[in-house]
């Protein structure tokens, strides 16, 4: 071979190496995690938007990279969004990462928290994108832990603890899983539940007629439920206050208008009420309590029976739990927005937790369970005023609910989008039927008030309108200002705060009928024809389209005029599996799924046609179909021993 030909194949080959040297460099690069740092280093204040409201925080830089997060205020619920808080900051410190999962039932609390967070990346020149590329690997990844139990029950809010409390009672071992850090769920935001016939209700003169309780229900449905059902609910949901009472949940007797109301224990006791009680029976029997761990599939085998449940905890941990019952809680499906509006057309707000989005319904129907043919159900049960929540962060919290007491009182024109009126206003006197009578004309309505009824309001404040009373908000929305809470106290600075509900966009203002209406939306034509009408009934005391009474027709007089924007709250869905009066979960057949129950709202379509509208019935079935179904679970574990 010549020396020239040596040198040739020498130099391609040199080339070919600086070529693969190249590529592999060029490889090298695109694979490595984006450079961290780079910051200018500092105290950055932030503020985003949580489930509850602002989140104010204060985030600390080095050069290279994010030593301290403080939460300065926020507004989420306490032992749910601040944990989700908790764990989030956690995270981002240990991983100089964007790259966390969001919390179990704090879903909107932890985007809110990671938002800020990206905004104050950016004021300090950090790399967004690079802090969402760095992965947090999660310790329990790839670890599976298998357990074995008689009773395993999903969720622990009302209906699931006295499920897992009922069954230990009966002598099996449970464990029973809850996705987020806090026990007790919807039970620890609810005012009172109905407990038919207590003892207490007796003590106190009242009882009730159960046979005709019955058989009204029934009627009023249309004849569209589970009459077995609701038997077992109002027959044995009195024994229920007193095994209640007996375990430590101490509920107060209230005869609310000739109703059996039982005022559930102070709000900051009951969490720990339930852990106690938890504590004493379950844990005692040798089960668990695992929080943070969220059920992903139920296990069935061959011949179609529930025997466990496949559940992930917090840290990345995959837990295999073999059980001979499974018994469904988990609170129903009202904040998935595209679940709500696909099965009942609603569109407005989720009032209830952020963790229920229905995994539990969807976990039951792929074991088997049968749809229910009157899926939808909600509990609409509160009217809303889309301003109070940036209204209090501007003003004082009675003078920020102003436009949400208006939503409540029937001397007020309630219009719908069109600028027509849709209801007798005195609707409004009762939260289900202001509810459902909203719901049923769209996501939101108005509420029209002129500036000459501002006036008088502060004035005279509402008994200058002529409220007939105050109004009916739950107790914990006007808990904070309680003193000032009366009719005759004068609305100071209400033409302020209802302009500042405008400039917020939660409301709308225009010197004249016709600028109200283009501002809001509505047709100008219906609007005006629709407030000549009314104003004749007020003249005449003769309403001719609705028969609102003469008492709550109120002149609405000179402009500037405003229209609040009002909002239905969604407690949470009802129904979504059904069961039998055992509380088994039916499949296509209406056959019962051998091993599965269900419990709460989740088992709560079987009671109404299709919407709730009982008073209490929501907490008291809660409780009643709770232990009675973790009863029946137990037996049915035991047995197959």
């Amino acid at each position: 071979m010549s020396k020239k030909r040596t040198i040739n194949r020498m130099f391609i080959y040199s080339i070919c190496m600086l070529m693969l040297i190249s590529l592999l460099s060029g490889c090298t690069q695109e694979l490595t995690t984006p450079s961290i740092g780079g910051y200018t280093e500092g105290v950055y204040q932030v503020e985003g938007k949580g489930f509850g409201g602002p989140i104010l925080v204060e985030v600390t830089f080095s050069e290279t990279e994010i030593t301290d997060i403080e939460i300065i205020s926020h507004s989420e619920t306490a032992g749910l969004g601040d944990a989700a808080f908790d764990r989030i900051k956690g995270q981002v410190l240990a991983g100089q990462t964007l790259a966390v999962d969001v919390v179990s039932g704090a879903t909107a609390s932890s985007k809110g928290l990671l938002e800020t967070l990206e905004d104050a990346v950016n004021k300090a020149g950090g790399d967004v994108e690079a802090l969402k590329a760095n992965t947090f690997k999660r310790p329990g990844e790839g670890v599976v832990e298998k357990l074995e139990t008689d009773v395993v029950v999903i969720g622990a809010g009302a209906s699931g603890v006295s499920a897992a409390i009922a069954a230990a009672d009966e002598g099996a071992k449970v464990i029973i899983l809850e996705k987020t850090a806090v026990i007790g769920g919807a039970s620890n935001l609810s005012w009172a539940g109905k407990f038919y016939n207590s003892s207490v209700a007796v003590e106190n003169g009242l009882v009730i007629d159960q046979e005709k309780e019955i058989s009204d229900w029934i009627e009023d449905n249309h004849w569209r439920v589970d009459a077995s059902v609701i038997r077992k609910y109002v027959t044995e949901s009195g024994k229920v206050y007193d095994w209640l009472k007996d375990k430590g949940y101490v509920t107060q007797f209230l005869n609310f208008s000739g109703e059996q109301m039982h005022a559930l224990p102070a709000y900051d006791t009951r969490e720990a009420t339930l852990r106690e009680m938890l504590a004493d029976s379950v844990e005692k029997q040798g089960g668990k309590v695992i929080t943070e761990t969220t059920a992903q599939q139920l296990i069935t085998n061959s011949d179609g029976e529930v025997i466990g449940v496949v559940a992930e905890k917090a840290d990345g941990t995959r837990l295999e739990i073999t059980a001979k019952s499974v018994v469904m809680a988990t609170g129903g499906y009202a904040a998935n927005a595209e679940m709500v509006k696909e099965y009942f057309g609603f569109e407005g707000v989720n009032g209830g937790l952020g963790q229920n989005v229905g995994e539990g319904i969807k976990m039951a129907w792929e074991a088997g369970a049968r749809v229910p043919d009157n899926i939808g159900g909600q509990m609409l049960h509160q009217t809303l005023a889309r301003a109070t929540t940036k209204l209090k962060t501007q003003y004082d919290s009675f003078e920020a609910s102003y436009p949400l007491m208006l939503t409540y009182l029937p001397n007020f024109i309630n219009v719908g989008t069109s600028g027509a009126r849709f209801r007798d206003e005195a609707a409004t006197l009762k939260a289900v039927a202001a509810a459902n009578t909203s719901a049923f004309h769209g996501s939101h309505h108005y509420v029209i008030i002129s500036q000459t009824q501002l006036n008088t309001l502060m004035a005279e404040g509402m008994a200058g309108v002529k409220a007939p009373s105050l109004p009916g908000m739950p107790p914990e929305f006007y808990a904070d200002f309680r003193e000032k809470f009366t009719l005759e106290n004068p609305w100071i600075n209400a033409d302020e705060v209802f302009d500042s509900m405008v400039e917020n966009g939660h409301g709308f203002k225009g010197n004249t009928l016709e600028e109200l209406a283009i501002a809001a939306g509505m047709d100008v034509a219906v609007f005006v024809d629709t407030v000549r009408n009314y104003e004749e009934a007020t003249s005449t005391g003769v309403d001719m389209e609705f028969g609102k009474s003469p008492d709550y027709l109120l002149p609405l007089g000179e402009g500037p005029y405003y229209a609040i924007i009002a909002e239905v709250n969604n407690l949470g869905s009802i129904g979504g599996i059904i069961v039998n009066r055992n509380f088994q979960v039916l499949n296509d057949e209406r056959v019962p799924i051998k091993g599965l129950y269900a419990v709460g709202v989740e088992a709560a379509g079987v009671l109404y046609n299709d919407t709730y509208v009982g008073n209490g019935v929501g907490i008291g079935y809660a409780f009643t179909s709770g232990r009675l179904g973790g009863e029946y679970a137990a037996i049915s574990a035991l047995k197959k021993e």
